[in-house]
C-alpha cells in the first residue's frame, strides 16, 4: 500500500499543478487565441507543448538549479526572447481579429506544430517558472517533508505533472465549447482581447528588460 506521506505529497502537488495551470496568463490566451478558430486540437497543442517547458522548469527547480537565476546574462536572453514571442503573438492575434469572418479550416500538421512550439515558448521563455519552483523547495518541510529526498521530489513532480496533463484537456475541452457555440463576431472579439492581452504582457516584459540592461 501507498503510505500516507506520499499520499499527502501526491495531494498538495496535484492541488499546486492545478492552481498553476489555471492561473490566468499568456498561455491560457494563447491557447484560446489558437483554439477559437481551430477547436480543440490548435488549444491542446499550446497546452502539451506548455507542459514540456513547464516540465523543464520543474525538473530543473527541484534538483536545485537556483544557480541559472544568479546568471544575469541567461535570464536577459530568456526575457527579451519571451517578451519578443508575446508581442508576435499578440500582434498575430490582432490581425486575426481583424480579418473578414470566414469558415476555419481544418487544423494541418503545420499549425499543430507550430502550436505547440508556441506553447513551448511561452513556459521556456518564462524564467520566472524556475524561480516558483526554487522557492517551493524551501516551502516543501510545510508539507511535511523535513528533508525531502529524491523519491519525495519524483513523487511531488509526478503529482503536478498528472495535475498539468488533466488541465491540458480541460482548458482545450472549455475553449472547444467557446469554439462551437460562440458567434463569429463574439470569437473576433475574443481574439482581439487575447492580441491586447499578449501585447500588453510582451511590452511589460520588454520594458523590465530594457530597464534591467540601460540601468
Amino acid at each position: 500500500m501507498i503510505d500516507t506521506a506520499i499520499l499527502s505529497t501526491l495531494g498538495a502537488a496535484f492541488l499546486f499543478g492545478l492552481s498553476f495551470n489555471a492561473a490566468p496568463g499568456p498561455v491560457w490566451a494563447e491557447s484560446l487565441r489558437r483554439g477559437l478558430t481551430g477547436g480543440f486540437g490548435p488549444a491542446f497543442a499550446v497546452q502539451i507543448g506548455s507542459l514540456v517547458g513547464d516540465a523543464t522548469w520543474a525538473i530543473l527547480g527541484l534538483l536545485g538549479a537556483s544557480l541559472l537565476i544568479d546568471t544575469p546574462l541567461l535570464m536577459s536572453l530568456l526575457s527579451l526572447a519571451g517578451g519578443a514571442l508575446l508581442v508576435q503573438m499578440g500582434a498575430q492575434g490582432l490581425r486575426d481579429a481583424l480579418k473578414t469572418p470566414e469558415s476555419p479550416p481544418r487544423p494541418t500538421i503545420g499549425q499543430t506544430k507550430g502550436a505547440l512550439m508556441a506553447g513551448a515558448g511561452l513556459s521556456l521563455g518564462n524564467p520566472q517558472n524556475i524561480g516558483t519552483w526554487v522557492a517551493l523547495v524551501g516551502v516543501l518541510p510545510s508539507l511535511g517533508l523535513e528533508a525531502p529526498t529524491d523519491r519525495d521530489l519524483g513523487w511531488f513532480f509526478a503529482g503536478f505533472m498528472a495535475a498539468s496533463v488533466l488541465w491540458c484537456f480541460l482548458c482545450a475541452g472549455i475553449i472547444a465549447l467557446a469554439h462551437r457555440n460562440v458567434s463569429p463576431s463574439a470569437q473576433r472579439a475574443m481574439t482581439g482581447a487575447c492580441g491586447l492581452f499578449l501585447l500588453a504582457a510582451g511590452g511589460l516584459v520588454l520594458w523590465d528588460w530594457g530597464r534591467s540592461v540601460l540601468f
